[in-house]
C-alpha cells in the first residue's frame, strides 16, 4: 500500500505566525499530537508538536516559594509557532510505501507524518490511519479485491477468499504475467497482509 491509500487530505494546519497558544488549543481540542505548518502558498515549512508548545509554558508552582525554594530561571514561552516549530519537517510523498512510513515514524518517534506533493501539503498520515487500514473487516477487503480483479479480468475470472487479511486466489486459466498484475492490484488494497495463488499458471508457449 502507498501513503495515498490511507492519508487524510482534510488537514488542520497552522501558519508560522499563528500564536503558539492558538496552536496549543487546536491540539487540545482536536486530540492531535502535531500540526503541519504551512506558508501562504500552502508549502510545508515545519511541524509543531505538543512537546514544543509546552516548553516553558507551565509556570513553577508558587507554593514552593513559601519554603524558600529557588525559582528556576527559564526563557519566556514562545509567542508564535515559528519560534518552536521543527524545520525542515520530516515528510513523505503520496507514493511512499506504507512500510517505509511506519519505519520512519518509529525511527523519528513521531505519530504522524505530513504528505507533500510538489512542495505543497497534500495530506497527513498517522499511526491510527495505518492501524485502521490493517484492521478492515475481511468482507470489506474481499469486496474491494473482487471489484478490482473484476475490472482487470471479468467477474468470473478469479475466485477470492480473505481470512485475517490473508488473500487466497484460485486461478486455473491465467498466465504468470496476469497473476503478477493481479497480485499488484490486490496488494494495493488496504487490509491485505499476504497474497497466495492456487492452481498452476499457464506459461507462455503452452
Amino acid at each position: 500500500m502507498r501513503t495515498r491509500d490511507v492519508m487524510t487530505t482534510d488537514v488542520v494546519v497552522v501558519g508560522p505566525d499563528t500564536p503558539a497558544r492558538d496552536a496549543a488549543r487546536l491540539l487540545a481540542e482536536r486530540g492531535f499530537t502535531a500540526l503541519p505548518v504551512v506558508d501562504a502558498s500552502g508549502a510545508l515549512v515545519g511541524v509543531v508538536t505538543e512537546a514544543e508548545l509546552l516548553r516553558n509554558r507551565l509556570p513553577q508552582d508558587p507554593r514552593w516559594l513559601v519554603h524558600g525554594e529557588p525559582v528556576e530561571a527559564r526563557r519566556p514561552p514562545a509567542d508564535a509557532v515559528a519560534q518552536v516549530m521543527t524545520t525542515p519537517p520530516v515528510a513523505v510523498d503520496p507514493n511512499t510505501d506504507l512500510a517505509e512510513v511506519a519505519g520512519l515514524m518509529l525511527e523519528q518517534g513521531v505519530r504522524s507524518v505530513p504528505v507533500v506533493r510538489d512542495g505543497r501539503l497534500a495530506g497527513i498520515v498517522t499511526r491510527r490511519d495505518m492501524l485502521r487500514s490493517i484492521t478492515r473487516a475481511d468482507g470489506v477487503v474481499e469486496a474491494e479485491i473482487r471489484h478490482r480483479l473484476g475490472v482487470a479480468g471479468g467477474a468470473q475470472r478469479w475466485q477470492v477468499a480473505v481470512n485475517g487479511g490473508r488473500v487466497s486466489i484460485v486461478d486455473k486459466v491465467g498466465d504468470a504475467t496476469e497473476r503478477h498484475v493481479a497480485e499488484v492490484l490486490v496488494r494495493a488494497v488496504a487490509g491485505v497482509t499476504d497474497v497466495r495463488f492456487t492452481g498452476e499458471p499457464v506459461r507462455a508457449g503452452n
